[in-house]
């Protein structure tokens, strides 16, 4: 039997867990957990960082301590240029610390009344970092550009994915299936950097 190596996601959000699972298909030698599976009393961390690496970091660093196993986390949002990059690390509780998706596009939306197509520009930013119980770590980050919606379109992903447009697929983030979102996101592409890593430590 295969001998699995355990990697601890330093998150509850089973959305996040699921794209994560599917895009890490390739290394079955890899068993991806989440803080549910095994690790309910694992800490809350508090992000309260300045820059998504930070957040990304202590939780990293936190699960992997708490754990004694590896560790990932990612940390990631929307920074809308219109908004001076708004609303950044706060993504998540961009309308209170609920984290409620559905109120956090409504004031997206509000804070836009008024504003054109054209200065709707926008991007998903992801950073994704790895650690060990010692502390040491390794980054990598992703960018996916698009344009805020005046009103949310299609029914999949989660978060901002209704509102944020693809010009060059003419869909929403929320209209693609996980399969196609899984190639080009945010998170994608930090993680197919992080892949390569990987790569090197299975050799």
């Amino acid at each position: 039997m295969m001998r699995k190596w355990p990697l601890i996601l330093a998150t509850r959000n089973q959305g996040k867990i699921e794209e994560i699972k599917k895009m890490m298909e390739e290394f079955p030698e890899i068993e991806i957990l989440g803080c549910e599976d095994g690790y309910v009393r694992a800490p809350e961390v508090v992000e309260d960082g300045e820059t998504f690496y930070e957040n990304a970091g202590k939780k990293a660093i936190t699960i992997a301590k708490y754990t004694g196993k590896l560790a990932m986390a990612d940390d990631s949002g929307l920074e809308v240029d219109a908004l001076g990059g708004q609303p950044g690390v706060f993504s998540a509780r961009f309308a209170g610390a609920e984290g409620n998706d559905q109120a956090n596009n409504e004031k997206l939306l509000k804070l836009l009344e008024g504003v054109p197509r054209e200065e709707r520009k926008a991007r998903f930013k992801c950073v994704i970092v790895l650690a060990d119980w010692e502390g040491e770590v390794a980054a990598a980050e992703g960018l996916c550009e698009g344009i805020i919606l005046e009103e949310p379109r299609g029914e999949h992903g989660f978060g901002y994915d209704p509102l944020f447009y693809l010009p060059q697929l003419g869909k929403t983030m929320a209209e693609l299936s996980l399969e196609e979102k899984n190639t080009l996101s945010h998170r994608a592409q930090a993680l197919s950097e992080m892949k390569r890593l990987f790569r090197e430590m299975l050799k």
